[in-house]
């Protein structure tokens, strides 16, 4: 019977979830629901001092927005460290590991001379065959891993193929601090044992870790999960991610106005991709996904093809759902609260029903609120220059021809094909064509030069507030 994969995501609560740890996450969670798996969570909380509750706050927010579960409640590693701290003394008592009493001033030495002699400072290994009752009474010591000193430590990888290390540059590193504490390297190792990990998918500036890893596995005589060591993110001009290429928390993007679906459609594409598919649903993606299709190479983020592929997801969700977004992203940005602020049924139904058209035009949910701001604008509406450029005496003159031709259309039989009715009417009796007479009405119903079709603006609008603005442009 074949083991049941599980794999887990395991950020450090010292800031946000990042970009990068969205997309581990995403293969972690893609491949457990490949394969019929689960993915765990784990919150490595050891560094005491950057460790903030806010942070792991974010984390979780950013994981719950994403809809990236992870099975039952996560795992916080701080709390195992005694669990950590009894493999460390076992494989003491096994023979595998040892007590180091060297002195941070022989430390600094080693540094200095391995630094002189043009290497990477490594430890000597003075202490693995010594007898720890060579050393001063009470000193303080270390637990160090007896690394294999002679042959090869191979990690077969499912990304990255089989990279081989040779063990006489992996020196014995610390598993247990001298306070007692336990390294990362150890932490790490006893946890995803005890979860039951069967595929470790993280980035692949932890391969080494693997090498030195997989001895802790051996040493206790565990059974060494899949590696699946993924290319980093790097900005679209090659270098490595930073902020200006959109190395941001995931709350960033939120508030920028992505879809959480279309942000992991794009992440999924950063790295793996299945053929020359761009734009797929998250169902797709858990059917396609095989770790092993994962690139070795560095994948770009390329914020231009966020922006369309999320233009995709928004033109492509239903209305209500994506209406439910946008109520969901308004918190996120200072526009958004104050239009959250304000909303009241009446408002709300008129944004609903404006919302065919503002998709159309719009990639973010920014541009969406954007794209509705004539709806609940105060009037008189403040004017681009381009609108007001369009109200020039001609412009007035369409607007005073039409207002008491669209003031005889009675309330009840407002509607789009109604007002469309009438300015057509008026058009072909002048001899003007359709967008001369519907440019001003836009520019004094929007302030604007672009918006939804101007039918559906004067519906949504409504008879009354289209009069009263209409009358805001007109002369007293």
């Amino acid at each position: 019977m074949a083991e049941t994969v599980v794999t887990r995501f395991a950020p450090s609560p010292t800031g946000y979830l990042h970009i990068g740890g969205a997309r581990t996450a995403l293969f972690n969670w893609l491949w457990a629901r490949h394969t019929g798996g689960k993915m765990l969570l784990r919150i490595e909380d050891t560094d005491r001092e950057r460790s903030t509750e806010g942070a792991i706050a974010a984390i979780l927010d950013g994981l719950k927005w994403l809809g990236l579960d992870g099975e039952g409640e996560a795992i916080f590693q701080f709390a195992r460290a005694d669990r950590h701290a009894e493999v460390a003394h076992e494989l003491l008592s096994r023979g595998q590991a040892y007590k180091c009493f060297a002195t941070q001033a022989e430390l600094e030495e080693m540094r200095e001379t391995a630094q002189k002699e043009g290497r990477p400072p490594r430890y000597d290994g003075r202490w693995r065959d010594r007898d720890p009752a060579e050393a001063p009474a009470g000193a303080p010591f270390v637990i160090r891993l007896k690394m294999p000193q002679e042959g090869e430590t191979v990690v077969e990888d499912l990304v990255q193929g089989r990279v081989v290390f040779r063990n006489d540059v992996l020196d014995d590193f610390i598993l247990l601090r001298s306070d007692g504490t336990p390294t990362y390297m150890l932490a790490v190792v006893v946890d995803d044992h005890d979860m039951g990990v069967t595929h470790v998918i993280r980035g692949d500036d932890h391969l080494t870790n693997a090498a030195r890893q997989s001895q802790i596995y051996r040493a206790m005589g565990w059974n060494v999960p899949a590696w699946a060591h993924i290319p980093l993110i790097h900005g679209a001009d090659g270098a490595k991610l930073s902020k200006r290429h959109g190395a941001l928390g995931v709350d960033a993007y939120r508030a920028m106005g992505y879809l959480p679906g279309a942000l992991k459609n794009y992440l999924a594409r950063l790295g793996w991709s299945h053929g020359d598919d761009e734009y797929f649903t998250t169902e797709q993606a858990i059917e396609w996904f095989e770790v092993t299709d994962v690139n070795k190479g560095a994948a770009r983020f390329d914020f231009a093809k966020l922006e369309n592929l999320n233009g995709q997801w928004m033109r492509a969700s239903d209305d209500d759902t994506l209406f439910a977004a946008f109520l969901d992203f308004l918190p996120h940005t200072e526009e958004g609260r104050a239009l959250a602020a304000a909303l009241d049924d009446g408002l709300k139904a008129k944004i609903r029903m404006a919302l065919p058209g503002l998709k159309e035009r719009a990639k973010t949910l920014v541009e969406l609120l954007d794209g509705c701001r004539f709806i609940h604008a105060a009037r008189p509406l403040p004017m681009e220059e381009k609108a007001a450029a369009l109200l020039d005496t001609a412009g007035v003159g369409v607007l005073a021809a039409l207002a008491p031709r669209l003031a005889a259309v009675a309330d009840a039989d407002w509607s789009a094909a109604a007002t469309e009715a009438v300015v057509r009417a008026y058009a072909e009796e002048t001899g003007l064509k359709l967008g001369k007479a519907a440019q001003p009405l836009r520019a004094a119903l929007t302030g604007r030069t672009t918006s939804p079709g101007i039918f559906d603006v004067l519906a949504v609008l409504g008879r009354e507030e289209t009069l009263a603005r209409l009358a805001d442009r007109l002369p007293a």
